[in-house]
C-alpha cells in the first residue's frame, strides 16, 4: 500500500480514513504489513502500557522512545505522535516540544489537545515552520480533571456551538484534520459537512471522514472493558492467558 501524505489526506473527505493505534515495535511491524492509512502514538500509552491512571501523567521522553521504535516498525505508513500534557502550556514551549518530538521520532505529524487561542496560534507556527499538526476537540483526555471526567460533549446549544466554532478555528489555523472524540453523533456530521479537512471520530459515530480506534480495546489485549463504542473483534488477552497456563501445565506434568 501507497504511503500517504498531506496531500492524499486532504483529499480524503468521506473516504474512511483509517487509524489505529500503536506503541510498540512488533505491532508496528505487523501494521505496516496490513491496508491501515496512518498509525497514532497516542499519549494513551500511559495507560495501556505503562498502567497510569491517566495520561496527564506521560512525559515528552517516553513519546520519543515508544515513537521512535513504531516509526522503526512501520516506515511506511503516516505516523502521527502526540504532545504530551504539559509539554506545550505556553507557545515557546509548545515549539520547543514539537520540533524535538517531529525529528527524534521521524514522524509525519503530530497532534495536540485544543483550540484555545494561544493553542491555535501553536499550531499556525508550527505548520510555517513545516510540522503539520493534526487537531484534538470534544473529550480531551489531557483535560479530563478540569473537564470533570469522561462524557459525550456537544449535547447542549452552547457545547455544540463551542465544538464547531473550535474545529473552524483549527481548520483556519491549519491543521490537516482534526480528532472529534466523544463528539454527539448528529453534531459529528454537522462539523465534517462544515470543513475542508477530515474529521476522524472516536466515540462520535460513523459518519465522520474516518475512525480512530486504540488497537488494544480492538483485539482486548488487556483485561479491561474496552469503551461501549468499540466491539472488540477478539479476546487475545484471555487467549494469550489460556496458551501460558496450558504451556504451564504441560511442563509440570
Amino acid at each position: 500500500m501507497k504511503k500517504l501524505n498531506l496531500r492524499d489526506i486532504r483529499k480524503s473527505k468521506q473516504k474512511n480514513l483509517q487509524i489505529l493505534t500503536c506503541y510498540d515495535y512488533q505491532t508496528a511491524r505487523m501494521l505496516n504489513e496490513t491496508d491501515l492509512d496512518m498509525i497514532l502514538v497516542g499519549d494513551s500509552l500511559g495507560n495501556v502500557m505503562l498502567g497510569y491512571e491517566t495520561t496527564i501523567e506521560v512525559s515528552l521522553t517516553e513519546m520519543e522512545i515508544f515513537s521512535s521504535a513504531v516509526r522503526r516498525g512501520a516506515p511506511d505508513k503516516f505516523l502521527i505522535v502526540d504532545m504530551p500534557f504539559g509539554s506545550y502550556s505556553t507557545i515557546a514551549q509548545g515549539i520547543h516540544s514539537a520540533t524535538k518530538l517531529f525529528q527524534k521520532t521521524r514522524a509525519e505529524a503530530i497532534k495536540l489537545e485544543g483550540a484555545f487561542p494561544y493553542q491555535l496560534k501553536l499550531i499556525e507556527r508550527l505548520t510555517q515552520t513545516g510540522i503539520p499538526v493534526m487537531g484534538h476537540i470534544g473529550l480531551t483526555p489531557q483535560s479530563v480533571h478540569q473537564l470533570g471526567g469522561y462524557y459525550t460533549h456537544g449535547k447542549t446549544e452552547n457545547s455544540a456551538e463551542r465544538l464547531m466554532k473550535e474545529a473552524k478555528a483549527l481548520e483556519a489555523a491549519g491543521a490537516f484534520s482534526v480528532v472529534l472524540e466523544m463528539v454527539e453523533e448528529n453534531l459529528a456530521i454537522e462539523i465534517s459537512n462544515a470543513l475542508s479537512i477530515p474529521t476522524i471520530g472516536i466515540g462520535s459515530g460513523k459518519k465522520t471522514d474516518g475512525q480512530v480506534l486504540v488497537i488494544n480495546d480492538l483485539l482486548k489485549l488487556g483485561p479491561n472493558t474496552p469503551p461501549k463504542f468499540c466491539t472488540p473483534l477478539a479476546d487475545l488477552y484471555q487467549v494469550k492467558k489460556d496458551l501460558v497456563n496450558g504451556y504451564l501445565n504441560n511442563q509440570r506434568k
